[in-house]
């Protein structure tokens, strides 16, 4: 039986939700071995909940307030075994931090955090690149605690800054980034092949032939 997966993406009201549409891909036939059992997004209609309609994807609408109890109700009515944030902007609590994870639009940990998402990383990541305190943006994945962006990282892929880019273009070439190696991990992650005690930093467990920065 293939792993069950359960997405939350907030995507916006009038779009978004590339991200989930790509994990969608990659499970019918592709490099992610799971079956995605539902999405759940805070906009009621937007960009997610236009996707996962067309595809087929169990849609779930989850406004404020976003505590402890709402997650664990949404989540334990799908059963997954593991929980994929991609592109979710709210702050997760009452999740199992064994099985939560997420995408990173920037390097971890220092352009994490609150309010640090979209075009605010990519912001943040131009003007350092061009203060000369970074050479690159990167996609991370992590593992999911109560603290923004301060679980494990557990992938790190460089993305390109060049000096005449834009935030759009640093956008732009970090989310395509995001779409090739996304479904590459995530089936590394359901699968266990990347897992940790959702305690401890330092039980990390990654692939022996596994390179990640």
């Amino acid at each position: 039986m293939k792993p069950r997966l359960i997405v939350f993406a907030s995507g916006t009201e009038t779009g978004g939700g590339s991200g989930f549409e790509n994990l969608v891909a990659a499970s019918q036939g592709g490099t992610l071995d799971a079956e995605i059992v539902a999405v759940v997004s805070n906009h009621a209609n937007g960009g997610v909940r236009e996707r996962a309609d067309r595809l087929n994807v169990p849609f779930v609408h989850f406004p404020a307030p976003w505590g402890s109890e709402d997650y664990r109700t949404i989540v334990s009515g799908f059963r997954p075994d593991h929980i994929a944030l991609s592109g979710w902007l709210k702050m997760v609590s009452g999740l199992d931090p064994k099985i939560t994870f997420n995408i990173h639009p920037g390097p971890l940990p220092r352009f994490g955090g609150p309010k640090m998402f979209g075009h605010h990383v990519h912001k943040a990541v131009l003007a350092a690149y061009r203060a000369c305190t970074i050479r690159h943006s990167a996609v991370s994945m992590h593992f999911v605690t109560e603290e923004y962006d301060k679980g494990p990282v557990f992938f790190k892929m460089p993305v390109n800054v060049y000096s005449d880019d834009t935030v759009d273009a640093v956008g732009s070439r970090v989310n395509n980034v995001e779409h090739l190696w996304q479904p590459v991990i995530t089936n590394l992650v359901v699968h266990g092949q990347i897992s940790w005690d959702g305690q401890n930093p330092n039980s990390l467990r990654v692939p022996k032939d596994y390179q990640y920065l």
